[in-house]
């Protein structure tokens, strides 16, 4: 007689311990499992907006444009939607994405539309969208601006 596992161990462990096969982050969407092409890991994700924010908060904010420590950080938010923006826009990466080998592509795989752009650098500087992920590791804001962070 073979012992059954409780039912609170299938949900309280996941879907993967009740044996369903999710496959891998991206497989849906047709990325490969590794390599260049393939969906970023979290790691990889918050070192480089780490990066990105001390440039532009630090660096930016307080260093060229000599804001007042108290507004900094709305200062540093401010150039860190406008580095997203404008390079995102242009390039597919930021600075931080550049040096952590990552970039955000549509789903097609090429550089996604401006429009896109902005929603999604909106969406990231409200941070919860971007705290939310779905089984293919992208936040609400990737989901709603139809892009996913991807290894360069």
């Amino acid at each position: 007689m073979s012992k059954q596992p409780r039912w609170t161990q299938t949900w309280i462990s996941g879907t993967r311990a009740a044996g369903v096969d999710l496959g891998f982050p991206g497989e849906r969407l047709g990325l490969p499992k590794d390599g260049a092409g393939s969906v970023s890991g979290f790691g990889r994700r918050l070192g480089a907006i780490t990066v990105d924010w001390l440039i532009c908060t630090w660096a930016i904010a307080r260093g060229v444009l000599q804001a007042d420590p108290r507004s900094s950080g709305w200062v540093g938010l401010g150039v860190f939607a406008l580095e997203y923006v404008a390079l995102v826009g242009t390039l597919g990466m930021t600075f931080g994405m550049r040096l952590f080998g990552i970039r955000v592509a549509s789903l097609d795989g090429g550089r996604p539309p401006f429009g896109s752009v902005l929603l999604r650098t909106l969406l990231l500087c409200l941070a919860v969208p971007a705290l939310i992920w779905d089984r293919d590791q992208r936040g609400l804001h990737d989901r709603a601006a139809g892009t996913v962070v991807v290894r360069s």
